[in-house]
């Protein structure tokens, strides 16, 4: 492997503690052999960010800049969620806590539902899309961050699918496959899901930068 990246340094931090994303940013660094560390920001004792933005790229710069400036480090945050453009963009940037009450799945999922009734009769199909957007911060004050934003588009069904994924996986259908969100593999939704598309998206920009 390569020794640390100039651009970045070292250690970029992850404003988030989710393994999950940990994981997918320790590959994309290591498939472009970047020898920087990946460090969620809890181990630095950094607070989660005030998300007052009123877009998923305000929210994911934010973030960023919040774990930047206390680290002194690079940092990188992604903010991600569904948009149904017939409840105007809800649940947006709110995705996590349509109900009210952070990471609650299934209210989040049942207020959807009961949301979406009074279109039901009169559209074929809801059209939504899970959109994620990536930032990333050479350091606090950094005037040009990279943003990158992945959309897959699909439809909200009526009733919940599939046991696999999270959050709004097992409403959202993909036409193109005849399933649900939750009824695919990981690996192969990593490759034509929302931060999957961004997180290439991302990859070109390093490798061009």
């Amino acid at each position: 492997m390569t020794s640390a990246s100039p651009w970045l340094g070292s250690e970029l931090v992850l404003a988030s503690n989710n393994k999950g994303k940990l994981a997918e940013f320790e590959l994309l660094f290591s498939e472009l052999h970047l020898n920087t560390q990946i460090i969620p920001q809890g181990q630095l004792n950094i607070p989660d960010a005030i998300e007052d933005g009123l877009s998923f790229i305000e929210n994911a710069i934010i973030k960023a800049r919040h774990a930047a400036r206390i680290s002194g480090k690079a940092a990188i945050a992604d903010d991600s969620g569904l948009v149904v453009p017939i409840l105007n963009g809800a649940p947006g940037i709110y995705s996590a806590r349509y109900a009210g009450e952070h990471g609650n799945d299934a209210a989040n999922n049942e207020k959807l539902l009961q949301e979406l009734l009074p279109y039901r009769k009169t559209e074929q199909a809801i059209k939504g899309m899970f959109v994620c957007v990536l930032a990333l911060l050479r350091h606090a004050d950094d005037p040009l961050p990279i943003i990158v934003q992945g959309i897959w588009q699909g439809e909200i069904l009526d009733q919940a699918r599939g046991e696999h994924g999270f959050g709004y996986d097992p409403l959202f259908w993909i036409p193109e496959l005849k399933c649900s969100s939750a009824e695919i593999a990981k690996a192969e939704k990593n490759k034509i899901s929302h931060r999957g598309q961004a997180m290439q998206k991302l990859k070109a920009q390093l490798l061009s930068s």
